[in-house]
């Protein structure tokens, strides 16, 4: 039986990739009976129907998978955050790395609108870089107009599935138009590829570009902690699993604890006071969570 990745999907299709073919196919609906759902990026068995027609029979297991926006086998994600206009933000960037570690998704912070810091900023933003690389996080910096920006960023995208997240306005279009003419397409090619154009509906669909596959994906704005338990937040915190072997407790919280190797650590000034304070925050609101039925 073919096999092929789903590449796109759109109004009750799923367009499944396979050796240089898009084949336009259904689900069976065994699938909606069991309540599953082919996502976008699903390895997938399928059954040829005419000549550019099929339906989807097996979906294969997944490595990971997002609720929203719905795509599946995520290697990374580069995260654009700006640092000014909208201001950076470090509990929004804590809250976007908790979410890709607990779905085991890399990521890779990427600020724009550099040209706009003064001195101080630059000050408060160099450290702010040397914190999240010391976490063992990749950093990359960007300013408009950068000539060497594609040098850096293709490489991280070659043989891997990469989506693009952020708030609006920290300039993710400006980055794909960078990433993008590598694709050799139009603008309004692009603008359609990527559900951009003016009467086309935003869906989620994965680019070949720069030898990996790209999704720019609608509603990745923001992320809840919906399906995270108190017990998994630490371990999304890679600076806190470094050290909770030290703990008094074996399933130590870091939260009240005493003899608390990471509350140490923060006192000591090696793990930083700030990422401590979200993580308690992010507790809160794990524990505040109203239960689901």
């Amino acid at each position: 039986m073919p096999q092929g990745q789903i590449r796109k999907a759109l109004s009750g299709f799923y367009y499944v990739y396979d050796d240089g073919k898009m084949i336009q196919c259904r689900a069976r609906g065994v699938f909606r009976n069991r309540g599953e759902s082919p996502l976008v990026g699903d390895f997938v068995d399928y059954t040829v129907e005419g000549e550019n027609d099929g339906t989807i029979t097996v979906i294969h297991e997944r490595k990971n998978n997002l609720v929203r926006p719905p795509i599946a086998n995520i290697d990374q994600a580069i995260l654009v955050f700006s640092i000014k206009e909208p201001d950076f933000n470090t509990i929004l960037l804590d809250r976007f790395l908790v979410v890709l570690e607990s779905f085991y998704i890399e990521p890779i912070i990427c600020l724009t609108k550099s040209d706009l810091m003064d001195e101080q900023m630059k000050k408060t933003m160099d450290a702010y870089i040397k914190d999240y690389e010391q976490i063992g996080y990749q950093v990359l910096m960007t300013y408009k107009d950068d000539p060497a920006f594609d040098e850096k960023i293709a490489p991280l995208l070659k043989d891997k599935t990469t989506v693009l997240a952020g708030q609006s306005g920290v300039g993710k279009s400006t980055l794909l138009n960078t990433i993008l003419p590598s694709l050799d397409l139009k603008t309004g090619v692009i603008s359609n590829a990527l559900g951009r154009g003016k009467h086309t509906t935003r869906h989620v669909e994965l680019i070949e570009v720069c030898g990996g596959l790209l999704a720019d994906t609608p509603g990745f704005s923001s992320f809840e902690f919906d399906l995270m338990e108190k017990e998994e937040l630490s371990k999304c915190f890679p600076e806190f699993v470094e050290k909770q072997d030290a703990c008094k407790f074996r399933e130590c919280l870091h939260v009240k604890e005493p003899k608390c190797a990471v509350k140490e650590a923060v006192e000591s000034g090696e793990i930083k006071e700030y990422r401590y304070k979200h993580y308690l925050q992010f507790f809160d609101e794990i524990v505040e969570r109203k239960p689901r039925y």
